[in-house]
Parts: C-alpha cells; sequence; structure tokens
C-alpha cells in the first residue's frame, strides 16, 4: 500500500469521527431558561407525541402574514449550530439564527375545538404578528 493510499484512508476515518453524531451533540450548546420558556402543556404535549430519538425542532422562516413565520416540526437529527433545550427529558432544539429572533419566547401547545398546535407567546423581538400567531414582524429598536 502506498503512503497516500494510506493517508486517504485515516483521513476519511478522522472525518467520520469529526462529523460523527456524537461529535455533532458535543459541539452544540445548551439553552439556558431565560432563553426559551416551555409551558407544561407543550411538555405533556411532546411527551405523547415524541419517540424515543425525537425532539421539537423550531425554526424561523421569511414568509407569513406579517414577515417572518414559526415553524415546528419534529425532528431527529442535530446539527452544529444547534442549541438545545432539554426539560422533563424531552428536548426541544433551535438553530443559532432563529434563536436571534425569539429569545426570552415561550414555546406553549393550545388545544381549542378548531385546532392545536404548538405557538410561541410572548415573543419579546416581535413587534406585530398575525391573529393566528404563525407570524410577526420583528421590533427594531
Amino acid at each position: 500500500m502506498t503512503f497516500s493510499v494510506l493517508m486517504a484512508k485515516n483521513v476519511q476515518k478522522y472525518f467520520k469521527f469529526i462529523l460523527g453524531p456524537q461529535t455533532i451533540r458535543y459541539f452544540s450548546s445548551k439553552l439556558a431558561e431565560e432563553d426559551l420558556k416551555v409551558t407544561d402543556d407543550c411538555l405533556k404535549r411532546l411527551e405523547a407525541i415524541c419517540d424515543r430519538d425525537e425532539f421539537l425542532r423550531l425554526s424561523v422562516e421569511s414568509g407569513g402574514c406579517s414577515g417572518y413565520q414559526y415553524k415546528f416540526e419534529l425532528d431527529k437529527t442535530i446539527a452544529v449550530d444547534d442549541c438545545i433545550l432539554e426539560k422533563q427529558g424531552i428536548k426541544i432544539v433551535v438553530d443559532t439564527t432563529s434563536l436571534n429572533y425569539i429569545k426570552g419566547s415561550t414555546i406553549d401547545y393550545e388545544q381549542q375545538l378548531i385546532r392545536a398546535a404548538f405557538r410561541l407567546i410572548r415573543n419579546p423581538k416581535a413587534q406585530d404578528g398575525c391573529s393566528c400567531g404563525a407570524s410577526f414582524s420583528i421590533k427594531i429598536d
């Protein structure tokens, strides 16, 4: 075996280790309670619907009635730039870019006759929002 082939195999092994899921979890940061709050209703609902390795991912995207919209989905993959909030064994994950738009907010689960959904309440970074609470505009200081 030549030196270059040997080096190529070692480099591949190194990158598999560096980019493996255990390493990504190590580099992901934990969210503090003041960064993002979670209601008991939200935790109960997540406990009921999440499989063992699933968590709630919250992100902010452009769109919606007011300019930005919240997106909630169940996920199984944690990225390097994710922040993780773990409470009572339930994980909620937010990427660092989205966290800038929602820091200080509360995640709630609301159940009404016409709909049941996760929603973000008391967002200190939001100025206006639509009536359903799914979108918002940024408060400019």
